[in-house]
């Protein structure tokens, strides 16, 4: 008699599992008459949209968060977006360490292609360090949006400040204050500051924080920079390259607008330049609504939303990193260079190939969303490729037509938020797995003419 054999998943296959599980759970949930703000149990197809957006922390809705869902479905929704954000891995292997257990060989190789990682050492202090820093920044977030909420809403002020802030440190975007999102805070300095502050450290990545915390410790001073790592140094100028140049043209672009900044002061208008460049980096948060903007603007959107934050961190996206390599590849080609260099570093053709692909398939799932939204909705093309891109780079914010997606439309969000969460997740651990094996016998060149 012959013997089962044992059924054997991938890293790759596990990950993508996770969300999976976590969505079904969630959908389940929120399907509860107890979940709804009424007491009756919300059609299921929006309770399985709100578990997509939410787990993919991407932050589109089909139904007012505020309104739809008890105290009970928000709890369920927030949850989602922690883990999410976090990882279901890491919240798997950070409830493992909670109860006293050791995290074992295989449970360490999880984390590490989770976090796209080169190294099993050290990963246990590392998803301590995740949970602390998550747990403080997130809870100072809180405390600073309670200055504005509690005031303006008494006692629920303060779920409603612990929801932004965790929602706003994973770049989900979702908000339980109502159907407008932030747009009644535009112009104020706190709410605006506090979102940016917590976006931009929940997208610039953990390995960051650790590198930045590191190298002010032993080095101070105005060249404390150059003892970062690559990875920090290319994180960290080309996130505030996009922020700032994104603010510049939103700025220039919406200055006499009427519809959005054309009444508002200098100040009112460099604060949103600045946050509606800052949100498009994953976030979804929205302080006007974004059919309003031009198209100058929306079209700079569409570039930051696709880019998005930094690898190892809550934000989705192609990633900054991802970006700037390819970037600086492409001007080594012109300089007619064999090399990728950025900072005195050459870059190996590996990583340059990694960034290729992850790119090339979060444009291919965009493209082919793009193209099914359009066979399914008479919207306006512009309006079709902002929803896609925002769930394909996990965003969350839209042109106002997500709430009138039928069901097929529905479908292509859930599985574009879903593919453009974990797609680019799966293939760095592809990449991490497959070493490259140096025996192959290599096919001879032969020149070809490109561009």
């Amino acid at each position: 008699m012959k013997k089962s054999k044992k059924l054997s998943l991938s890293t790759t296959h596990i990950i993508m599992l996770s969300f999976v599980c976590a969505v079904a759970v969630g959908s389940i949930l929120l399907s509860l008459p107890f979940s709804s703000a009424t007491g009756r149990s919300v059609p299921y197809i929006d309770a399985l949209f709100t578990a997509v957006t939410s787990t993919c922390v991407t932050g589109l809705v089909t139904v007012t968060t505020a309104e739809t869902w008890s105290i009970f479905g928000q709890a369920v929704i927030l949850l989602l977006i922690q883990a999410g954000g976090l990882g279901i891995i890491t919240v798997m292997s950070g409830i493992m360490l909670m109860v006293n257990k050791k995290l074992g060989l295989n449970d360490r190789v999880l984390v590490q292609d989770a976090f796209n990682l080169n190294t099993l050492s050290g990963l246990s202090a590392f998803v301590k360090k995740v949970f602390a820093g998550t747990a403080l920044i997130e809870g100072i977030g809180a405390l600073l949006y309670m200055t504005v909420f509690v005031p303006e809403f008494g006692v629920r002020g303060i779920w409603i400040s612990v929801f932004n802030s965790v929602s706003a440190f994973c770049n989900a975007g979702i908000d339980i204050i109502g159907a407008d999102s932030l747009c009644s805070y535009v112009t104020n300095p706190i709410i605006n500051s506090v979102t940016c502050a917590l976006i931009i450290m929940g997208g610039i990545g953990y390995i960051v924080w650790w590198d930045v915390i590191r190298v002010v410790k032993k080095h101070r001073g105005s060249r404390a920079f150059r003892f970062l790592t690559l990875q920090s140094k290319i994180a960290i100028v080309s996130t505030a390259v996009l922020i700032l140049s994104g603010a510049f043209l939103i700025f220039i672009f919406e200055y006499g607008n009427s519809c959005v900044t054309g009444n508002f002061n200098i100040f009112e208008k460099i604060q949103f330049s600045l946050f509606q460049s800052v949100t498009t980096r994953t976030a979804g948060f929205a302080t006007v609504p974004q059919e309003n903007l031009t198209e100058s603007s929306a079209l700079v959107c569409l570039v930051l939303m696709f880019i998005g934050g930094s690898p190892v961190g809550t934000a989705g996206g192609i990633k900054t990193v991802t970006f700037a390599v390819l970037a600086v590849t492409a001007f080594s080609a012109i300089r007619n260079k064999n090399s990728t260099e950025v900072f005195s570093r050459s870059i190996s053709v590996r990583t340059v190939r990694k960034a290729l692909s992850v790119a090339l398939m979060s444009f291919g799932i965009m493209a082919a969303s793009t193209l099914l939204l359009s066979a399914v909705t008479d919207a306006d093309t512009l309006d079709v490729l902002y929803e896609t891109v925002s769930a394909t780079a996990t965003v969350g914010l839209t042109r106002n037509l997500t709430g009138s997606l039928d069901t097929a439309g529905k479908i292509i969000i859930m599985l574009t938020m879903y593919l453009g969460r974990v797609g680019p997740i799966s293939l760095a651990v592809a990449f991490n797995l497959r070493k490259e094996n140096l025996n192959t016998v290599r096919c001879p060149e032969e020149e070809i003419s490109v561009g």
